[in-house]
């Protein structure tokens, strides 16, 4: 072999910086594909872990709420009675209309709450503004004024009531003090709705709380510089507080008719159950429990829910619809 024949053998030169091809770019995906399935299980992990911690309130949902009220508007248009029903269509909702004791109920629930909740509201908003001031004991007093808003709707506050508004209750033990001959309250037709109104107001702690919450948000610069100007007190609670606390206003109001509107307890113990006397505090909530639980006509009594649930619907839109009008917002132009 001559030197000619050598075979010149030349080192491999090394990878410049160049991307690799096709084969080197498997490797590099691996990563990415483990980490995607990595991140899709987390979410989905994630997702079970939510719905198993929301299933005991969508259970309820479905079981306690949207089940029975699709029950109640299919019974609606029934005659049904303890395991018998008969589709009657519009039977029901027609028989509203030539009924003189649903007609009574509707007025004395309007009159219960468009007198109970404005005198409550404003009882409410003048505890507030007494609080308002910084009093030595401020938690003990709000929870004192609370507690008739835990307890004004339960049996035994109802069934002291009618022990105090009673013939030898407390108002007329006080009464006669002055010389004065009582009456049987809650006894007399004149006077059983008033008496149920009087309770109403008495349980103002709810929304004395929240008026509460909302004067302390009202900046002092808005009073300083009203009494700067000259405002005297009732000229900065028409012109500062009532105007930025519309809000609160309204929120309450909203909430307070929505109660009123599905009272049942108190006008049932006072009335033992019979909205008397005359019918004078039969509550529509009172009438639809006559009517299903006590007549046992279900399909009836169904068609009243379905009438006060559209009711409320009525007063809640129309609150929403006029809010524009008298509600303050700090965004508004």
């Amino acid at each position: 072999m001559t030197d000619n024949d050598v075979a010149v053998v030349r080192p491999k030169q090394r990878s410049s910086g160049a991307p690799p091809g096709p084969a080197a770019s498997a490797p590099s995906m691996r990563p990415e594909r483990v980490r995607g399935r990595a991140r899709r299980s987390i979410r989905s992990r994630e997702r079970w872990a939510a719905l198993s911690f929301l299933s005991p309130w969508l259970i309820g949902l479905l079981a306690i709420t949207i089940g029975p009220m699709i029950a109640s508007f299919y019974l609606s248009f029934t005659d049904y009675s303890l395991g018998y029903g008969e589709w009657v269509g519009g039977e029901n909702y027609a028989r509203m209309l030539d009924d003189p004791r649903l007609a009574n109920a509707i007025k004395v629930t309007a009159v219960y709450t468009f007198v109970s909740v404005p005198l409550q509201l404003a009882a409410a908003l003048l505890l507030a503004i007494v609080l308002d001031r910084g009093l030595r004991g401020m938690a003990f007093y709000r929870s004192i004024f609370y507690l008739p808003s835990l307890l004004g709707g339960s049996v035994a506050i109802a069934i002291m009531w009618r022990q105090v508004f009673g013939t030898e209750g407390l108002v007329n033990q006080v009464l006669a003090i002055f010389g004065i001959q009582g009456e049987g309250w809650v006894s007399h037709p004149d006077y059983a709705l008033g008496t149920l109104i009087i309770l109403h107001v008495w349980t103002f702690g709810s929304p004395m709380i929240i008026f509460l919450a909302g004067l302390r948000q009202i900046p002092t610069m808005y009073y300083e510089a009203a009494k700067i100007d000259g405002a005297g007190v009732m000229q900065r609670f028409v012109s500062v507080t009532l105007p930025l606390l519309t809000p609160i206003i309204f929120f309450n109001l909203v909430l307070q008719i929505i109660n009123s509107f599905q009272s049942f307890t108190q006008a049932f113990i006072i009335s033992s159950g019979k909205g008397g006397p005359a019918d004078s505090t039969m509550f529509l909530t009172l009438y639809l429990y006559d009517q299903g639980f006590t007549q046992f006509d279900m399909g009836y009594a169904s068609a009243i829910a379905w009438l006060l649930l559209a009711i409320i619907a009525i007063f809640t839109a129309l609150n929403f619809l006029m809010s524009k009008f008298w509600v303050f917002y700090g965004d508004n132009d």
